[in-house]
């Protein structure tokens, strides 16, 4: 219901409720809420209607709301109230709307300057609409939208006073799409100099605002007169040079249409309040473009979301700002847009940022695993260029506040150096072929397996802390701890029914749709299968009817932990029948890095430097130059390891937050990793590690390297070979340091426990299915003093976690995790 049909008392007979309608425990969504906190009636409103029941708000706008309004009683209203802050930052660090990119031109008196800025404009989208067109079949996985390019002014009417004379921010772009459709050799002049970085728009470091940019437009290496041709006719709909014309349509108010001269189609649309000044004042300053009457045509703006919608251009003011909804927002020009504006900016810059996503996921390709298709980021980013929008600055230090990056930034590629001696060792790596699906070619019938075992903890736990003779003395205080099977007469009071609909939302969660489960199967699986439920007395056997939800609980969660290790161990017993280990060659992922993004098909590392860090930007170019430094020092601007066990050179470190590497150089726990190996393969190589071999490889994310556990995705950091040289034999180590304070207990940690998995596939390998012995390490950056305790009641030495495959990071004569990963690892497992 709208807020403006409720009132306090029915009068007459006209649309609208009494509050008292809508009596009991009310639940209330309110959207933008604040913008209404001061108006009396409407929020006397709201409060009697959420009287006894509860009111939740959400709000896009609200910091911005909040800081322009400085009412104390609403931040003490709010800063009680909020529950989840999922402001900008989070959701853009998360991977989900559009990238984009900001451009503000702060005067506009240069009329030559405010053209230029907006031909930037119009060649931008020009090369996303061009990449959607010549690309669709390829992106369409992807759902993107076809690109509209949208133009705000600041005020609801095209026509405002300034300086006692009137003006139009509307008339400002209609003026120069007249410009670009009558006068090709300034258009041609204006895309050469664009493409150049040499169109005297220069930022605060003096480097030319466009340098770096129309990535795609320049690979197409056409010359500007043929892209001034192909602009015509792929955003004008016209073949030749022409002025613009302005068609009122008549049967939709406040609608005028745009299309070139000789042009059939309409290419953009006009949407203001009020038609008639506007065109009064294009008769008065621009009688060039020439004024038209259209009686036939339809609404324009109510079809522009259509896939086959025709318009290009949307000029408007912040008539739709709220409350219009398009997936096809990609470029933006803002003219005239003040400080006060700033919360409707915000609303604004979300209408362009939304993004479907593959698989309507929501998300950027940059943040999926697997290849996606060159280029696609043009179309996932949303281009702002502002012209004399004052707000704009405000905006910006907004997202920075939030910790969102905003300043420009020019990426330089880095190839990498590819270890082919190491390659013609044929280095084997374990593989599920990548045309095989568990979840595609395999039917699963949930059913009893007297090898899984479940156990299931409903026990109340009490946290104490209590100060003793010693400190402090926390401890856990757990009740109920009797295990228990749960007696037949008790599941005689189970709502079944109710337990198969909760399992099959437990498995549609999961995604398991090759997973059957039948009707009958969860009361048959509770007689049989193996669990263990720790409990109280009253769960297992209800005192009464009425109280037999935990009971109906602990069954569920019994059901629900059988489900997924059945699910889990068909799944691992499946990959390690069709695993296959193959030689490791230059097109893995691990090693083609970014080969689809950086032209000449080489493997390179993609660097993301600030534009106003020059002299930090001279000396990765000079460094990129220089290949001897690159590839075997670790001095100058870019911290790197030089380790020829490596499978390419340079291995990047990150420690400077300016930079952005792609993909993701070394933290400092993996950085530590690589620099004991080396350190040690120095030291050993001929003695303890005599006749041996010794190559590692940085492992990827998702989509790239090689991973475990398909619903998890565990992506062990490295891949470590161990050759001998003498059998030729392989040993595969999949190892992954990192901090494990947070870490399960043993039995229930997937990561810890890949060593007992690999060591199936191992023993399968008798069968052909992989030469080499595969192994698995945990490497703890937590300290073993800081860990133990959390193992085994704390009982466990450091002997025993090695036994489990999990080492310390600690070098010293009694102990080195390198020595006991490489060596006496090898002796065990040559016993074995």
């Amino acid at each position: 219901i709208e807020i403006t049909k409720l009132v306090e008392e029915k009068r007459g007979g006209g649309v609208s409720v009494p509050v008292e309608a809508f009596e009991g425990r009310n639940l209330i969504f309110v959207d933008e809420g604040h913008k209404g906190a001061g108006g009396k009636a409407w929020r006397s409103y709201r409060e009697d209607l959420g009287e006894t029941g509860f009111t939740f708000e959400y709000s896009a706008t609200f910091g911005q709301a909040l800081g322009a309004a400085r009412n104390d009683p609403l931040t003490v209203e709010y800063g009680k109230a909020i529950v989840f802050d999922y402001s900008y930052r989070y959701f853009y660090g998360d991977g989900f709307g559009k990238d984009f990119r900001i451009l503000n031109l702060r005067d506009d008196t240069d009329k030559e300057q405010t053209h230029l800025l907006l031909m930037g404009n119009l060649l931008s989208f020009y090369e996303q609409l061009r990449l959607y067109e010549e690309h669709g079949d390829e992106l369409h996985s992807y759902n993107l939208e076809k690109p509209l390019w949208v133009f705000v002014g600041s005020t609801v009417n095209a026509v405002y006073t300034e300086n006692k004379k009137p003006r139009s921010d509307v008339l400002t772009v209609a003026r120069f799409l007249h410009k670009v459709l009558r006068e090709r050799d300034w258009a041609t002049k204006a895309i050469k100099n664009l493409l150049a970085g040499k169109s005297g728009l220069v930022a605060a470091d003096g480097s030319d605002v466009f340098l770096g940019r129309f990535r795609y437009v320049r690979e197409l290496e056409a010359t500007p007169q043929a892209l001034y041709d192909d602009i015509l006719q792929r955003v004008f709909y016209t073949a030749g040079s022409g002025g613009l014309h302005l068609a009122t349509i008549r049967g939709s108010q406040g609608e005028i249409g745009l299309k070139a001269a000789g042009a059939e189609g309409y290419f953009g649309l006009i949407y203001i309040g009020d038609t008639s000044k506007f065109k009064n004042l294009v008769e008065e300053q621009a009688p060039e473009i020439t004024l038209e009457e259209d009686a036939l045509s339809d609404s324009l703006f109510n079809d522009i979301n259509r896939p086959d919608s025709r318009i290009h251009i949307l000029i408007g003011a912040k008539k739709f700002m709220e409350g219009w909804n398009s997936w096809r927002v990609s470029n933006m020009g803002l003219l005239n847009i003040g400080r006060s504006e700033g919360s409707q900016i915000i609303q604004l810059f979300g209408r362009g940022v939304r993004l479907k996503g593959k698989k309507m996921c929501l998300k950027r390709s940059s943040a999926l695993p697997g290849k996606h298709p060159k280029h696609i980021r043009l179309l996932e980013t949303l281009n702002i260029f502002a012209v004399r929008a004052n707000y704009m600055a405000q905006f910006r230090n907004y997202l920075e506040r939030e910790g969102v990056e905003t300043e420009a930034f020019i990426e330089l590629s880095l190839p990498t150096l590819l270890n082919k001696q190491a390659l013609r060792k044929k280095l084997l790596i374990p593989r599920v072929p990548e045309d095989k699906s568990f979840r595609e070619h395999v039917l699963l019938y949930l059913e009893a397996d007297n090898a899984i075992s479940v156990r299931v903890d409903l026990s109340v736990r009490v946290q104490t802390l209590e100060s003793t003779t010693y400190g402090l003395h926390a401890a856990t205080v757990q009740s109920g701890i009797e295990r228990h099977q749960i007696p037949i007469e008790s599941l005689a009071l189970v709502n079944w029914e109710q337990v198969y609909l909760d399992l099959l939302n437990y498995k549609a969660r999961k995604g398991w749709h090759n997973l059957v489960l039948q009707p009958d199967t969860p009361r048959q699986l509770m007689a049989q299968i193996n669990y263990t439920l720790i409990a109280d007395e009253a769960t297992v056997r209800p005192p009464s009817f009425a109280e037999r939800r935990r009971l109906q609980d602990a069954v569920t969660a019994i059901l629900g932990k059988y489900m997924e290790t059945f699910y889990r161990h068909r799944r691992e017993r499946w990959e390690t029948q069709i695993m296959e280990c193959r030689p490791l060659d230059e097109d893995d992922p691990n090693l083609a890095l970014n080969r689809d993004q950086v032209g000449k098909g080489r493997a390179a590392y993609i660097i993301q430097v600030p534009r106003s860090e020059v002299r930090l930007l001279e000396e990765i170019h000079r460094l990129a130059q220089d290949v001897e430094r690159l590839y075997y020092q670790e001095d100058g601007p870019l911290p790197r390891i030089h380790f020829d066990g490596h499978l390419y050179l340079p291995l990047l470190v990150q420690e400077s937050e300016k930079l952005k590497i792609i993909p993701p150089a070394l933290n400092q726990s993996e950085a530590r990793f690589v620099c004991d190996l080396k350190d040690f393969w120095e030291k050993e190589k001929l003695q303890g590690m005599a006749g041996k071999e010794v190559y590692i490889l940085r492992n990827l994310s998702r989509g790239r390297g090689i991973g475990f556990f398909e619903n998890r995705g565990f992506y062990p950091d490295f891949i470590l070979w161990v050759l001998d040289q003498a059998t030729g034999d392989q040993r595969v180590i999949f190892t992954d340091p990192h901090g494990m304070l947070h870490a399960r207990a043993y039995q229930h940690d997937e990561k810890a426990r890949l060593w007992e998995r690999l060591k199936k596939l191992r023993e399968a390998s008798h069968h052909g299915k992989c030469a080499a012995r595969l192994d698995a390490y945990i490497v703890s950056s937590t300290p073993y003093q800081d860990l133990y305790k959390y193992y085994e009641n704390g009982n466990w030495t450091k002997e025993d976690f090695a036994q489990h495959h999990i080492l310390f990071q600690e070098r010293n004569h009694e102990y080195d995790y390198i020595r006991l990963m490489l060596l006496e690892a090898e002796s065990s497992s040559r016993a074995e």
